[in-house]
């Protein structure tokens, strides 16, 4: 199958470790989208910036190219609103199933502030949900990050076990 997966979220919820184990349970690659950033984006994000659709442009072509390129592949990116998914489909070369990891901004919170060396400030949690525009139904898959790990990566195998593409 090829499968290109995005699991999309606000900073902190779990995005590199279901990516992770999720490539790990299907034998496919997993590519962080934080890796993807141009250093200026990176930067900006480390100053406690919040990005801006212009920052954000060329790194979610740089997106669309991994799944284009690399298929099949899962890529952990934030995706926070319709454009930006939109953007990544046309680009990607093929279907994309997102994965929307969501909970509650203070579970993601204490989440942030437990994780060490990465570059994302837990300040800029709050720009991140006012940013998402949450997928529907029709558009992602939504998970509980609430949930085991093992349990989310059980419910995201399930939902593309029908997946011919």
């Amino acid at each position: 199958m090829m499968h290109r997966i995005v699991i999309m979220g606000v900073s902190g919820c779990g995005k590199s470790s279901v990516g992770a184990a999720l490539g790990n349970r299907l034998g496919i690659l997993y590519r962080d989208g934080d890796d993807l950033h141009p250093a200026a984006n990176v930067e900006k994000m480390r100053a406690g910036i919040p990005l801006t659709d212009t920052d954000r442009w060329p790194w979610l072509d740089q997106v669309a190219q991994v799944l284009k390129d690399g298929a099949p592949v899962i890529v952990g990116c934030s995706a926070l609103r319709r454009a930006y998914r939109d953007r990544i489909r046309q680009g990607a070369g093929g279907p994309v199933r997102f994965v929307h990891l969501a909970g509650s901004r203070d579970l993601i919170a204490t989440r942030m502030a437990a994780r060490t060396g990465h570059y994302m400030p837990a300040t800029l949690l709050d720009s991140q949900f006012a940013t998402l525009e949450a997928p529907g139904p029709e558009e992602a898959l939504k998970l509980d990050v609430a949930e085991t790990l093992s349990t989310v990566v059980d419910a995201i195998l399930t939902d593309i076990s029908g997946d011919t593409t």
